[in-house]
């Protein structure tokens, strides 16, 4: 098989199922401290917005992993990316196990959030060089992988939690991460084929015309964006099972509710990924902006068992397809070769405004003893993501008009 057929080949959907794989096990660490955040607050006696630091830590680490990971894929490749960030998480797992301290387990979330990162935007950036017709599709399915594992792992170790603690669950993550990681890490030691490289930037340049700003100024306003839909995201992702908590429904049911709202964004990840296929990205991430903004005022009036349910999964039906939609934007319009550190930057914004989001949330509550406030932070946050997006959108037909003429 010749460099430019392997694109949307046999071989890139074997690859796309391996990362997925990965995917589901590099993310565990994102979502494991928002399901023991109640159980830290119980045991350190702090308040919400103190249990709420090794989340805010873990996104930091997060955002910063996935663009200086970006880079070094960009350089090395992705196989050793993933070896080296595995043996990463598994002692960041480690030293959140046996953390005397609120300030030592933040510490081990800051260094887990960072070895994470390589299992989600390095990830995306790496498979969408592998296909051209489906790429929208294959960057969904690779960002599925870190709501997947947001849906699964909540629920299989809350078993563990129950039973054996906290601790004992990041010491379970711990192993688990390098027997699966590493394996599964040098089957994608195939390098990128540089021919398919070029024949996407030439494909893309002809197919989209124009990008709607400089590379260097589309990014930053990318980025914007990023910071405002997260903000609005973090709320519902990272407080949900506290929520639940507060209005004595328990953190098992807290726990259900993240999931629901997980797998409905596996759901909308699909779906938007063969919108972007047939819409373009930027089109799709207005929709994705408009719709998450629709489902965050349906969190106001109510507060029942049975409608944080449904809600909950409405919103994630809503959302899920933002995030990988800012990929696409990027590989339509920035150089392929430069793929790892372009998506890193902006997938390091979006999870910065995760970051942000689930700390002012905190905030928020402790200040006013109610989440309503948050939701209405929220709402004006992702507000502002919704002009930028429509910004760049009018500014890139602009452009298009005359290539199109």
């Amino acid at each position: 098989m010749s460099e430019p057929d392997i694109l949307d080949s046999r071989y890139s959907w074997l690859r796309l199922g391996i990362t997925l794989a990965i995917a589901l096990v590099g993310n565990v660490g994102m979502w494991a401290v928002v399901v023991v955040m109640p159980a830290v607050q119980s045991e350190f006696g702090i308040d919400r917005a103190d249990a709420a630091l090794p989340y805010t830590l873990t996104m930091v680490g997060f955002a910063l992993g996935n663009f200086a990971i970006g880079r070094a894929v960009d350089r090395w490749g992705i196989s050793v990316a993933l070896s080296a960030a595995a043996v990463l998480i598994a002692a960041s797992f480690g030293l959140a196990a046996a953390s005397p301290t609120v300030l030592m387990l933040s510490l081990a979330h800051f260094f887990l959030g960072f070895g994470t990162a390589a299992s989600f935007g390095p990830l995306i950036a790496d498979i969408s060089l592998w296909f051209q017709r489906r790429r929208g599709i294959a960057v969904a399915v690779a960002a599925s992988g870190n709501y997947l594992s947001g849906a699964v792992w909540p629920v299989l170790l809350s078993g563990v939690l129950a039973g054996y603690g906290w601790r004992a669950v990041f010491g379970v993550l711990a192993g688990l991460t390098l027997v699966v990681m590493i394996p599964l890490a040098r089957a994608l030691r195939r390098p990128v084929p540089l021919a398919s490289v070029e024949a996407q930037a030439a494909a893309q340049l002809a197919r989209r015309g124009p990008a709607p700003f400089r590379p260097v100024t589309l990014q930053r306003l990318l980025g914007l964006a990023g910071i405002g839909c997260c903000v609005a995201m973090s709320m519902p992702q990272v407080h949900i099972v506290s929520l639940s908590v507060d209005l004595g429904y328990g953190q098992a049911a807290g726990a259900r509710m993240l999931s629901l709202m997980l797998m409905g964004g596996v759901v909308s990840r699909l779906v938007s990924g063969f919108l972007a296929d047939r819409l373009g990205g930027v089109v799709t991430l207005l929709i994705g902006a408009v719709l998450q903004c629709a489902a965050l005022f349906l969190f106001l009036p109510f507060d029942g068992l049975v409608p944080l349910y449904v809600i909950s999964l409405i919103f994630g039906l809503s959302q899920g397809g933002i995030v990988p939609a800012y990929a696409i934007v990027v590989r339509e319009y920035m150089p392929a070769r430069e793929a790892g550190a372009r998506v890193g930057f902006v997938m390091m914004a979006t999870i910065l405004g995760m970051a942000l989001g689930g700390w002012m949330t905190g905030w928020i509550y402790d200040m006013t003893g109610s989440y309503q406030w948050a939701f209405l932070n929220g709402i004006a946050w992702n507000v502002m993501n919704i002009g930028i997006i429509t910004i760049i959108l009018m500014r890139g037909r602009s452009r298009a008009q005359p290539v199109a003429a």
